[in-house]
């Protein structure tokens, strides 16, 4: 299964009974293996997580450290970039990674991190 396979997979776990907008992702580490996680509402909203926020958990909590690239898959005409929370995440856990970003359609974009989320914040701030 591709990573972009995988992201699409993991968008059908996705629990979005309020919005409807099912999102999945796949990250890839250093060593091949394929994290996924999907997007989970709450009624609250303020406490839903986002697929990417979900593979980056589910991966540190798995051990791994380092990371290649991550797919995100969404059914919209528009490919769907990461939210400026996930753009945080991604950036203090995997760094300048690739970002794969595909819709049900077909289409595709692959960029870094770095052109999404200009001048980051990380731990060289402290």
């Amino acid at each position: 299964m591709t990573l972009i396979e995988a992201s699409l997979a993991a968008r059908l776990h996705a629990h979005a009974p309020y919005s409807h907008f099912m999102v999945g992702a796949a990250l890839e580490d250093v060593d091949g293996r394929v994290h996924t996680g999907c997007n989970v509402e709450n009624a609250t909203y303020g406490l839903s997580v986002c697929a990417e926020r979900v593979a980056i958990l589910k991966a540190i909590s798995e051990g791994a450290r380092k990371f290649v690239r991550i797919a995100i898959a969404a059914d919209t005409a528009s490919l769907t970039p990461p939210c400026g929370a996930c753009r945080q995440i991604l950036w203090e856990f995997c760094g300048d990674i690739e970002i794969i970003l595909t819709n049900l359609h077909g289409a595709t974009e692959t960029l870094r991190l770095s052109g999404l989320y200009p001048r980051a914040f990380d731990a060289s701030y402290l």
